[in-house]
Formats: C-alpha cells, structure tokens, sequence
C-alpha cells in the first residue's frame, strides 16, 4: 500500500502500472497536470496507462451514456488533455482472462489461484501444449512443476501431490483418460528486474479509444518416474504405455537383424 500511494504518473511504468486502480490514474494525471513538463510527458504516460487499462472518450455527455459505461466497469471522469480541453474518459483495468493476456508486466501482479483460472479456462491439453513463450512469461513469476500419474495414484497420501500443496502451491489437474497430469504453481518473490524488450510489444495496442525450470521443475513422463521406488517391486505388465511397447519392439527389432547378419556371415 505505502509503494501504491507513492506512486505517480513520472514512477508509473508497464509494470507497476498493474498496482494501481481506476481512480488512482483520474488523481495521479491531476496532480501531474501541475507538473512544469507535463505537456512533453503525457503521451508517454498515456501509452503507459494503456498497457493496463482500457480507455474511451466519452463524447457524449449525458447521464444515460455514462451509466452505460458504468454498467461495463469503467470508471468516469474528467482529464484535461490540452490547453482548454476538459475531455470525460471512462477507464477500467485489462481483464486478464486469458493465456494470451499475460505478459512480463503483470505476471507478477496475479496471484496463483488466479493463473489456475486463467489456466483451467484456456486449455486442456496440459502444461506442453502451451507455447514456449507462454511458458517463459508464466516461468517467469511462478515456480511451476508437472507430474502425470494414474487418477488413483496422484493423490496418494504423502506423495508429490500432498507435498506440493502443504507447500503452498496451487494445483490443476487435467484428465487424460485414465491417467492426470496435474500441474503445480506457486508465486515467486518479486524482483525489480523486468523485461524491458515486452515493454514494446504493448506499444502495438490501439489508441485507447474503444474496446479494443526451474530446477524444481518436474515433468514425469508416465513411460518413465510415474511411480514411486517402492514400487518397483510391484511391476504390472498392465500398465505399460503405449512408448513402452513401442521401444520394446523397436529393440527387438533390432536384435533379430543382429541374429540375421550373424547367420549369414557363418553361413
């Protein structure tokens, strides 16, 4: 809270942006309106502000237009733009609904549960369908692990997954047949060190008018860690995958060209 107040639009930037709220932006912009540079500096705090926020003219003063603009969650006020310019604008922050609403910028201002959601809306075909990009923003904020295990092994007692979320991480699991891949994350601490090369790619939004491994990582492949070495004991044909099977045809395969070039050399 004290960084939020003592924040202004000069301290404002792509990334803290994320902090602040509606009304802060209407009562930073009028203090900054008194500022001796603010004219050689409001353009870049719009493009700032438009990283975060939505932000339309309201051209039409009246009542019953405002309302409409309140009943989508904007928040409506008055910003003096230029010399003898009262212009009314309705701001509302950037929802960030989907995978492709994170960036480098606010995935540090999301909490775990809220990237599960974000998560649990957008896919289902687990943590690997995700692009490499996607994966190196959410990487960047989050200590994320994967484990995919049997429906009735995942939650064994005592196992990864109880000890992940007595840990503090925040768990989606996906079901894939008989088998879960459940994926694991928890927040990392904030640092002051950002990607400013992201800062540009939010540059190419509109004008603001208008809607517009770590090395904790885990990735156990069911062909491979999927069980616990107690169990090793306790091998079940059955449960072999399909990659199993596969590499062991393909070994077999080439033993039987091995015997043949035996043969026909003593031959």
């Amino acid at each position: 809270m004290k960084q939020q107040k003592a924040l202004t639009l000069k301290t404002l930037t792509k990334s803290n942006v994320w902090e602040v709220e509606e009304n802060d932006i209407f009562r930073m912009w009028e203090t900054a309106e008194k500022e001796s540079d603010f004219k050689d500096n409001r353009n870049h705090y719009m493009d700032v502000i438009r990283s975060a926020f939505e932000i339309e003219e309201i051209k039409i003063d009246k009542p019953e237009v405002i309302k409409k603009y309140e009943a989508r969650d904007f928040k409506v006020g008055n910003i003096h733009f230029d010399d003898n310019d009262n212009k009314k604008w309705g701001i509302k922050k950037r929802a960030i609904n989907r995978i492709t609403d994170l960036t480098y910028e606010n995935i540090h201002h999301i909490s775990a549960a809220k990237l599960i959601e974000v998560l649990d809306r957008n896919f289902g075909g687990g943590w690997d369908s995700l692009s490499q990009s996607i994966q190196d923003i959410i990487e960047s904020g989050f200590d994320i692990s994967t484990t995919t295990l049997p429906k009735d092994r995942l939650h064994k007692p005592g196992g990864m997954y109880d000890k992940k979320v007595n840990d503090g991480y925040e768990v989606l699991e996906i079901t894939k047949g008989l088998w879960v891949e459940a994926i694991f994350a928890k927040a990392k601490p904030k640092v002051e060190n950002h990607h400013k090369h992201d800062d540009d790619n939010n540059d190419s939004m509109n004008n603001g008018f208008g809607d517009n491994y770590d090395e904790d990582f885990e990735d156990e492949n069911p062909s491979e860690n999927s069980y616990d070495d107690d169990d090793d004991d306790d091998f079940d044909e059955d449960k072999l995958t399909e990659e199993s099977y596969r590499t062991t045809f393909e070994t077999e395969e080439d033993l039987n060209l091995e015997a043949e070039d035996v043969a026909d050399d003593d031959y």
